[in-house]
């Protein structure tokens, strides 16, 4: 009996024959390979193998770990194309242990960030003992190139705590904490040619949040009113709405613009288009809410419109035991930060309700809103030309009281007496010509579940093991390669292994 550390895993999942075949690569952390052949990977003194960045036009897998990144050959990890290591400083470590942090685990140089910047770089960043710094790194020689830059804002400085970042054109988008103490959350955009552009330090427009999740909607492709692209945000926040005896925690969906340049003179060098709703997933017929957005993936389709957003989710009273899959539409998105009613702030004493749907005209151009040819044609070109009447408005007023209700309202899937932390979906085209979606789940003992959506609902058609020490799945990777090969790659913490096996079964049960 072999035993290995699981921290990635990669399936390939391809349709042969009319046969579903999986083959299956493992970073691990303690699993039992009694019927897996498995290939490993490992360093000496490298552990966290916690970032994840595929490279399918390279063929290789990008790994950040504690204090050093790795190039990995996507079809065998055993095999190390490049490494690269990245150390704290003596004087940068002094620093963080004064501030009472620990020597041997938060005073490292956790790698969170691995972002494609263009063809000969990557743009990474790590929480250098709690002091975040970024670096470029080039492909040619995979070796850090040029000063650090500052990566507050960029980079979480608490390698435990939440964040998301996604490249869009050369710009880092990310949600993280802007301070040491993790008490100043924020969602920002870093380029080279503009300033940090960020929100507004307010709970009213971030409340402890748990980012989980960013991504680009080309909205602006092929538009014929001249729409911008959107970057959504997908986090779990403690509400402002409501004030119970504890905090009661709300999932939120957020939207800024791409062309957003701030404010002239209010909001300056700050988001004039930020905007967040409450993401609903519920079982209204129970009046039973699942408030914890766990992880979020977004089907992209050629037209944005027929984008479809997946989310896993579960309750913040973990005694409950119930976890959910909802699915969300993209234009029914768009119509809730387009046309959706504003919420202020209650006047009304003694109210456990907080905020109430504001009920006033509201300013024009529409808070909130992208630039588009209906305000070009108003002399207001960009951001920097909307009036401060709508840059105040928006600055005070960035909830929205519409909320983004799932497809079918409610749930596709429900489980009990199991937590999913991670998915990852992919649209198949079976032997009968239909499409269907394929979901991936991950859970927090180690399982994988294979779901198929029919008839607008999800059947779980398969079940995996593949942690037997219970321990959660952190990360799941989707990415295709050819026509029918798709892989997921799998997050832990300790050491590579790879390993192939073959688990089937018929395409008819796409029909059960």
């Amino acid at each position: 009996m072999e035993t290995c550390t699981l921290s990635h895993l990669l399936l390939a999942l391809n349709l042969i024959h009319g046969c579903w075949h999986w083959t299956m690569f493992k970073i691990c952390v303690s699993c039992l390979s009694t019927e897996l052949n498995l290939v490993e990977f490992s360093e000496p003194g490298i552990f966290n193998y916690s970032t994840l960045l595929l490279s399918e036009d390279k063929d290789v897998l990008y790994v950040g770990a504690r204090e050093a990144i790795f190039e990995l050959s996507m079809t065998n990890v055993s095999i190390k194309n490049n490494k690269v290591q990245w150390k704290v400083s003596e004087n940068h470590m002094t620093m963080c242990i004064v501030k009472g942090k620990s020597k041997e685990t938060d005073c490292l140089n956790y790698i969170r960030v691995l972002q494609v910047l263009d063809d000969k770089r990557l743009y990474v960043c790590g929480t250098h003992a709690f002091q975040p710094v970024c670096h470029y790194l080039s492909l040619k020689d995979f070796s850090l190139e040029g000063p650090a830059e500052d990566g507050r804002g960029k980079c979480s400085f608490d390698p435990s705590q939440s964040f998301t970042t996604v490249m869009v054109d050369g710009e880092l988008y990310s949600g993280t904490s802007y301070n040491f103490l993790g008490s100043e959350p924020i969602i920002s955009r870093y380029s080279l040619s503009q300033s940090l552009l960020r929100t507004e330090y307010s709970t009213s427009w971030l409340n402890e949040p748990s980012f989980v999740f960013a991504d680009v909607i080309r909205e602006g492709k092929n538009s014929a009113d001249g729409e911008d692209d959107k970057i959504y945000y997908f986090f779990t926040e403690v509400s402002v709405e409501y004030e119970f005896f504890g905090k009661l925690l709300i999932p939120r969906i957020a939207r800024v613009c791409k062309g957003d340049l701030g404010g002239q003179r209010t909001l300056q060098k700050k988001w004039t288009s930020f905007l967040k709703a409450k993401l609903v997933c519920s079982m209204p017929e129970l009046n039973f809410v699942f408030n914890v957005v766990n992880d979020v993936f977004i089907l992209k389709t050629a037209d944005w419109k027929e984008t479809v957003i997946y989310g896993v989710f579960t309750s913040q009273w973990g005694n409950v035991g119930l976890s959910a899959v909802c699915a969300y539409d993209m234009l029914s998105v768009e119509n809730v930060f387009s046309k959706g009613k504003y919420m202020q702030k209650a006047t009304v004493e003694q109210s456990h309700t907080k905020w109430v749907r504001y009920n006033r005209i509201t300013p024009t151009p529409r808070p909130g809103a992208c630039i588009n040819n209906h305000n070009r044609l108003q002399n207001i070109s960009s951001s920097l030309h909307l009036p401060d009447k709508t840059l105040q408005f928006v600055k005070d007023h960035p909830l929205l009281e519409d909320p983004v209700l799932p497809i079918g309202n409610g749930p596709k899937l429900i489980t009990k007496d199991v937590s999913y932390t991670q998915i990852a979906v992919e649209r198949v085209q079976a032997l009968d010509n239909n499409l269907y979606d394929v979901i991936f789940t991950g859970t927090d003992k180690g399982i994988l579940h294979k779901s198929v959506v029919y008839d607008g609902l999800v059947h779980t058609v398969e079940e995996i093991q593949l942690l037997h020490n219970s321990e959660p799945i952190k990360t799941l990777l989707l990415s295709s390669q050819g026509v029918s090969q798709r892989e997921i790659w799998k997050e832990t913490l300790s050491h590579l292994c790879l390993t192939e096996s073959e688990f089937s079964s018929p395409v008819t049960t796409l029909k059960q």
